[in-house]
Formats: C-alpha cells, sequence, structure tokens
C-alpha cells in the first residue's frame, strides 16, 4: 500500500482542463489545493475516472465466458489468461488488475471532498450535491471492494468475520488494520444516508450520468440491503429509487440503443464499462448461457450477442456507450427477488410481469407469464435468478451473483486444460494484491 499512499499523497490526478499534477497535498507556487466547488468538481471527475473496471474483469471467472485458442496469441488473453484459469495468487505482470488500488484513490479524492471541501466549498446546492457524490462513491467502493476481497456477507458472523481496510479520513495510515465485515456495511449505510441528505440532483442528463444521483443511491442502498437479505429495507429502498427512475426500455419496440447504453432510458448510473472493448473478441459466450436464452422469443439475445468470425460475442462494448453501474431493470430484479424471499409471491410476480412483457416478443411473454403463475417460492426465486442472468449477461454481475448465491463448481476448458473452481472454492473471494500485502502485513 505504500506506493500507492505515495503517489496520492503527491497528487491528484485531474481529467478536466486542469493539468495531471495541478492539485497537490501542499501549495507551492504555481500549484492549486482544491477550495472552491469548480475544484471540487473537477476533483470529483477525476475521482470517477478513476473508478476501476473490475465488473469487466470478473467476466471472465464466471460461467458466461469460454476462450479459445485462436485467442491465444493475442494481447488481450493474456491480460486475462490467469483471470480466466482462477490463478489469482501470483498472476503474470500482463494481467489486468481488478483494481484494489484504483478503488482506494477514488476513496481518496472523495476523503478530501468530505473532510475538506466541506469547510472551503461556497454554500449552496452545487456544494450539496458534490458532498452527496463523494459520499455516494466511497459507499459504493467500499460495497465492491468488500464483495472483491471478503467472504459474501453473512450476519451470524458479521461482528467478527474481518473483511477490509476502511480509510474515511483524508490522510491515509498506511498499515491499518482490516475492519470487521459489520463495520464495514454500517460504515456503507452511513455513507449511503449521508448522501440521501446531501444530495440535490434527481437523475442527470445523458453525458453526466456517471455521477451520483437521488435515483441511484436508493438503486445502491436497495442492492446492499439485498446483498445483506434485508429484504423488508431492500424493498423500501427500491420503491424510493422507482419513484425517481421507473421506465424500462421495450426491446419489442426500440432495439437501436442498447439497455446497457448510458444513452438508455433505463441509465440510472453509467460508471463502469460493461466488457472493456480490448476484450471483446476474447470473451466468447459459453454454452451454458448460450443455452438457457429462447434465442428466437428473448428479445435479449439478438440484443446482446452477435457472431464472430463463428462464435458468439457481447454487444454490449465496442462504441464507447456501454456503461451500465445501475438500471431500472435491476430495481425489478431486486424488488421481486425480495418480494420472492418474503414469499410475497403475488407482488413479486406482477413486479416482473412488467420486465418480461419488455424482453420477450408477446405471445411468448403471455407464455412465459402464466408458466410464472404456476410457481411455488422455491420455483419463483430459481426463475428470478435465471432471468438476472441472462439479462445482465456481460455486464459484471454475474461474478458478484454467484458468490452470493450458491458458488456453484464452474469448469473452464483452454484447449487440453481445464481449470475448475470447485463448488464454494475459496477462490470466490480475491486475494489482497501482492503489493499491498507487502506493504500493509495486516492484511
Amino acid at each position: 500500500m505504500k506506493k500507492i499512499i505515495l503517489l496520492l499523497s503527491g497528487l491528484l490526478l485531474g481529467l478536466t482542463t486542469t493539468s495531471c499534477d495541478s492539485f497537490l497535498d501542499i501549495e507551492p507556487k504555481g500549484k492549486i489545493i482544491p477550495k472552491t466547488t469548480e475544484d471540487y468538481r473537477k476533483l470529483m471527475t477525476t475521482a470517477y475516472f478513476n473508478y476501476p473496471q473490475h465488473k469487466s474483469r470478473s467476466n471472465f471467472r464466471t460461467d458466461e465466458v469460454h476462450i479459445t485458442t485462436t485467442a491465444s496469441e493475442s494481447m488481450a488473453f493474456l491480460s486475462i489468461k490467469d483471470i480466466y484459469s482462477y490463478q489469482d495468487v501470483n498472476p503474470s505482470k500482463q494481467t489486468k488488475s481488478f483494481g484494489y488500488g484504483q478503488f482506494y484513490k477514488s476513496i481518496f479524492y472523495t476523503n478530501d471532498l468530505i473532510n475538506n471541501g466541506v469547510n472551503t466549498m461556497q454554500v449552496g446546492d452545487e456544494k450539496e450535491q458534490l458532498l452527496g457524490e463523494a459520499y455516494g462513491l466511497r459507499a459504493l467502493a467500499y460495497f465492491d471492494l468488500v464483495n472483491l476481497y471478503a467472504k459474501p456477507y453473512d450476519k451470524s458472523t458479521a461482528s467478527t468475520e474481518l473483511a477490509i481496510v476502511l480509510h474515511i479520513e483524508h490522510e491515509i495510515e498506511q498499515r491499518k488494520h482490516k475492519s470487521t465485515m459489520a463495520e464495514v456495511y454500517v460504515q456503507i449505510h452511513s455513507d449511503i444516508d449521508n448522501a440521501k441528505k446531501h444530495l440535490r440532483v434527481t437523475t442527470y442528463e445523458v453525458g453526466q450520468n456517471y455521477r451520483f444521483t437521488k435515483a441511484a443511491i436508493y438503486a445502491l442502498e436497495a442492492k446492499v440491503n439485498l446483498y445483506q437479505k434485508e429484504y423488508e429495507a431492500a424493498l423500501v429502498s427500491v420503491d424510493q429509487a422507482l419513484r425517481y427512475k421507473s421506465e424500462l426500455q421495450d426491446l419489442n419496440k426500440k432495439t437501436d440503443i442498447s439497455v446497457a447504453s448510458f444513452k438508455s432510458v433505463e441509465s440510472i448510473l453509467a460508471l463502469e464499462e460493461t466488457l472493456e472493448n480490448d476484450l471483446k473478441e476474447t470473451a466468447l459466450l459459453s454454452d451454458e448461457l448460450y443455452n438457457t436464452y429462447d434465442r428466437v422469443n428473448d428479445l435479449r439475445f439478438n440484443a446482446s450477442f452477435e457472431l464472430a468470425k463463428g462464435s458468439y460475442i457481447s454487444k454490449k462494448t465496442g462504441t464507447g456507450e456501454m456503461k451500465a453501474s445501475f438500471r431500472t431493470s435491476e430495481l425489478y430484479m431486486i424488488k421481486a427477488e425480495a418480494l420472492g424471499h418474503l414469499n410475497r409471491l403475488a407482488e413479486a410476480k406482477s413486479t416482473i410481469e412488467k420486465l418480461i412483457v419488455s424482453r420477450y416478443k408477446p405471445e411468448a411473454a403471455a407464455k412465459v407469464l402464466q408458466k410464472l403463475s404456476g410457481l411455488d417460492q422455491k420455483g419463483f426465486i430459481t426463475f428470478i435468478l435465471d432471468e438476472r442472468n441472462k439479462e445482465f449477461a456481460f455486464e459484471g454481475h454475474r461474478w458478484f451473483d454467484l458468490r452470493r448465491l450458491n458458488q456453484k463448481q464452474i469448469v473452464h476448458k483452454f484447449g487440453n486444460d481445464t481449470f475448475t473452481l470447485a463448488e464454494n472454492d475459496l477462490r470466490y473471494t480475491l486475494p489482497f494484491p501482492k503489493d499491498a500485502r507487502e506493504n500493509n502485513p495486516n492484511l
């Protein structure tokens, strides 16, 4: 962690009109300490754009992806080979990182705004909005970190299970101890609550919708509650999010824009790429996921995949538009799953019906809904999770869902080689990166 801290202590990268070394922790001649709302908007932009593309990379650990030997000579393959084969302890130098250090870099920027900017920015809605976004982004960063580098949340062990390091002050200590799972989730909820107090913008227009809003913070809260199996709380959060943003894109009528595009009517927070463009032709659709689709009647299949050299690859990349951290379809999925777990099946089925009719051809949708009406609780939850898999294919959801649900066995093949992630494998939790462990023995 020491190298990261030295970097962060020395400079805050500016990605707008400000040069990359303009903001420093000290103020020598010609340098700037962020003070105004304009300064801190630039700083928040940096925090957003430094956020890692971990979802894109997590696709390669799941049952969604297959890689053939034809990719073996490409730089793209070398960058994800160890991810695909679960070689996590000592990955090659070419391997794409899950962004452990980048998460803390974004957190560092948000800490500066929360702890220092609060005292220097001009009073007004812009200051409040920036504070709300900083709290929101910090909450998201800790949620993603704990769901990559710690075990899935378990209420019975949360108070003793060590998870990740929390930094909430601007000055980062180099060798802090890990906080417990319970402490991490308390911090996440505290940041979410603070974000709700400060946020002023309900939804941002296209192009600025990578920023946190009221809709986005309630969407995040709903997801956090779902992961903690706090289903009643998840319903309260998701209903509030739906008050701000509820429109679904009907694939029977509109297919020129992907539902995963930041331009879609479904976009709530468009921060992370679903799949990096350089990995597009390496990530082939697995037979397992291919066979889950009704490829004639489920409109998502043709909207999500295209043939390339005899294999299906994702359409959710390659245009610069595919950024989907939260979209409205996930709100309906969260609500339906929570209702299912609470055995409120009539409400759950009514909730998911809105999504089904926008994703299937009309006659097929009617058949799906008819089948749905006869499902018991177990069958309904299985149905919802299958729909999640198809809805969010190659969007970085699957790895988190596998971790929190059943941690099933996954077998990846590459030529004559087979790589197996066993059921409940310890590798469902990523190890802390080597350089982080070397610089902080407490990890």
